[in-house]
């Protein structure tokens, strides 16, 4: 047996670092949303409801969490394909985040029923981009 240990330490631009902290970001936004949805929804009585064809139905939990998550992981997919294609792939996803943001609020704005309803789930739109943006944004690598 040899007296020697190894060390380990995080390399920028390795899966590790970057990848946890691109999930934790993805998690803390759906966990935004999420309790977003509770304060307005079940806390304050807010009856968070959207136009569907000829009927309404009213958005829950589920939904919230599965739009948060897929919104992040599709983030993170398009991020981590422009890091292998573009010289400023946090720049390039930063632009195209926002134009995302902007499309999506069109949702709520033209479907969610009453104001109250359309302020909150807007919010939630703009909470999720607030924590996706700046924490996807970052660099994984040190450039």
């Amino acid at each position: 047996m040899s007296g020697e240990t190894t060390s380990t330490r995080a390399v920028p631009g390795r899966a590790g670092g970057g990848a946890t902290r691109r999930a934790l970001t993805v998690a803390g936004a759906t966990a935004a949303a999420l309790a977003l949805w509770t304060l307005a929804g079940p806390v304050a009585g807010i009856d968070l409801t959207v136009r569907l064809g000829e009927g309404v139905q009213p958005v829950g939990a589920g939904a919230v969490i599965v739009a948060s998550l897929l919104a992040g992981l599709a983030g993170w997919a398009l991020l981590a394909s422009l890091e292998r294609i573009t010289k400023r792939p946090g720049r390039t996803w930063t632009v195209i985040a926002v134009v995302m943001l902007a499309l999506s609020l069109a949702g709520p704005l033209g479907g969610a029923v009453g104001t109250a309803s359309t302020v909150t789930l807007a919010g939630m739109h703009l909470i999720v981009a607030a924590v996706l943006i700046p924490g996807l944004g970052r660099p994984a690598r040190g450039a």
